[in-house]
């Protein structure tokens, strides 16, 4: 990954960690509004119940995002395997003309031997 995306991955964990935070403070505050002695009000805990529903779907579909953003499988990025198999054929090649050709200076040499 490059330093944008890993910025960019970073900032949206921490935000991430803030609705995580508000969360929590919603929690808080329907489980005071639950104590309060005259009774809850129905208003505030339906409000506090809707922000906590959407902030924890929210949750979710970051973290989906950036789990399967982590989780790609890329076997080539940044790997030098294709450069080093091509080089290593090269040099097989390399290889193999050479034979061939010593093979050729020999049966020239074996001709002009028997001449």
């Amino acid at each position: 990954m490059d330093s944008q995306s890993q910025n960019t991955s970073l900032q949206r964990l921490q935000n991430v960690e803030k609705e995580i935070v508000r969360v929590l403070e919603l929690a808080g505050g329907v489980m005071d509004e639950m104590a309060n002695p005259t009774g809850p009000r129905k208003e505030l805990i339906n409000n506090h119940c809707l922000e906590f529903m959407q902030l924890i779907k929210d949750i979710q579909v970051t973290l989906r995002d950036e789990i399967k953003s982590a989780c790609e499988y890329r076997p080539f990025e940044k790997c030098d395997y294709g450069s080093r198999i091509t080089n290593e054929i090269c040099c097989k090649k390399l290889d193999y003309v050479i034979s061939q050709l010593d093979g050729m200076k020999q049966t020239i040499d074996e001709y002009h031997n028997a001449v």
